[in-house]
């Protein structure tokens, strides 16, 4: 199962940066920004939050640090994916968001497993309380 949970963190974790580089590069090219503004805060501030989510949060994600913390934006991203900038489309332009959604929340559920930083903080965490 740890080494599942692993190989699903990395791969979602890649596959979600797939989306988010990109939108890093508009961001720090310094050019016309042309981007949605789904949840009504600005056209910039709404990319900030999607980098921060899709690039940042990916790569807590990949390495297993924070992970049920991470997959919060992540989730959240999706969600406005779905519901707010896909809601007049049909299923097939929500499918995707769909699929990174409940892969998240699995991810939620299950925590990062044993070969994560999460593992290893927790871990050396019970060390010093054992030894206390």
């Amino acid at each position: 199962m740890n080494v599942a949970l692993l190989i699903l963190r990395v791969v979602i974790g890649c596959f979600m940066l797939v989306h988010g580089l990109p939108k890093l590069h508009t961001l720090v090219d310094g050019g016309t920004i042309k981007f949605g503004d789904p949840i009504g805060v600005g056209v910039i501030p709404s990319l900030i939050l999607a980098v921060f989510a899709e690039v940042i949060c990916s790569i807590l994600l990949i390495v297993g640090f924070g992970t049920r913390l991470a997959v919060l934006p992540l989730m959240t991203t999706m969600l406005v994916a779905i519901f707010v900038v896909h809601a007049p489309d049909g299923f097939d332009k929500k499918e995707l968001a769909a699929h990174f959604l409940l892969v998240y929340f699995f991810l939620l559920l299950s925590g990062s497993g044993k070969y994560s930083v999460d593992y290893l903080i927790s871990t050396r965490l019970n060390r010093r309380r054992r030894r206390r």
